[in-house]
């Protein structure tokens, strides 16, 4: 495993600024998320530091050394695409131990076979080893394409929303088995995601993106804490922050723009508010409201019940300012 550097990079598309100055490291063994939504540049960068696109300007650095020349092979990198990828003409154990088969990695066949199998076994696929690729479901594949990736030791491991397609059972337990792996083997992993769960359950780091700009770069706990724009404090939670005007409640304020998180909203006193519908989540009680004509959305007592155009007076607690722009106050 090794660091990997940004420095600066940018890439663009005909008119379209894909990146735009991106400085970033990624430190051995860190386990990193790209988050942002369609459009803000995650994939783009994955494919500049695999090789697959090449450079405006700026440069790349795996373990130390500048591979802005390098082909993909020479990067020694493994991608997992959104996509399966996969060869289907082959089973799912060739698909697996194919990259171990390549002239560069030059693999024993035992050593394949005892890694294809601890690989399918993690992946729980092991009865379909023998299966060509076609004959698996969508989330078979998309087990079997992540796989092609782990039976791999490369520099680091590129993985590009590889649990979209999965069902929600079966995505909350591969979190919980790459973060493992991750963990155990020490590996370097950069992960691209718009899933803010990913994001908070798994990373060590999580570097937002927006337009191709890096905005911010932090542990999950001090970008969810300590966002520095209503872009950034709006990427993590759930549900999400409720921005504000200050005005609506009393006291001095530092900013024009409230953000609250939904736990950081008190009930009992304040002003008040009505009830819009209430969402019982067994654990706890998802409570929308209106005041003055703004929707906000707040976590409740699961044994209490409410009912539509109920009123409940609601107070601030431990408030976040942003400036007109958007822009943190602190």
């Amino acid at each position: 495993m090794a660091e990997v550097r940004l420095d600066k990079i940018s890439k663009s598309f005909g008119d379209t600024k894909a990146i735009d100055d991106v400085t970033m490291t990624i430190e051995n063994g860190d386990f990193v998320v790209l988050l942002g939504p369609t459009g803000a540049g995650k994939t783009t960068t994955l494919r500049l530091i695999s090789g697959l696109e090449t450079l405006d300007s700026g440069s790349v650095h795996i373990g130390g050394r500048a591979v802005n020349s390098e082909t993909p092979a020479q990067r020694d990198v493994a991608m997992v695409f959104q996509q399966y990828s996969l060869y289907p003409h082959l089973s799912v154990r060739d698909n697996l131990a194919f990259p171990l088969r390549s002239p560069i990695l030059k693999t024993p066949e035992d050593e394949i076979t005892c890694k294809v199998n601890e690989i399918a076994e993690i992946l729980q696929i092991p009865h379909k080893l023998d299966n060509k690729a076609t004959e698996l479901s969508g989330g078979e594949m998309q087990r079997v394409s992540i796989g092609r990736a782990l039976v791999r030791d490369p520099s680091i491991y590129l993985m590009d929303e590889p649990l979209s397609s999965l069902d929600a059972k079966l995505r909350a337990d591969l979190r919980v088995e790459l973060k493992r792996i991750q963990s155990d083997l020490g590996s370097t992993l950069l992960y691209v995601t718009h899933d803010q769960i990913e994001a908070m359950t798994m990373a060590t780091h999580v570097g937002v993106l927006r337009d191709g700009k890096l905005v911010q770069y932090g542990t999950p706990r001090e970008i969810y804490e300590n966002p520095n724009s209503v872009y950034v404090a709006s990427r993590l939670g759930l549900p999400r922050i409720n921005v504000l005007p200050s005005e609506m409640f009393a006291g001095n304020h530092k900013g024009p723009q409230m953000g609250l998180r939904p736990e950081n909203i008190t009930q009992g006193d304040g002003i008040e508010a009505r009830v819009v519908r209430a969402e019982h989540l067994g654990d706890q009680t998802r409570l929308h409201l209106t005041l003055n004509g703004q929707p906000i959305t707040t976590i409740a007592d699961p044994h209490v019940n409410y009912v539509p155009d109920q009123p409940i007076s609601i107070s601030p607690k431990n408030p976040l300012y942003f400036d007109a722009n958007g822009a943190r106050i602190t």
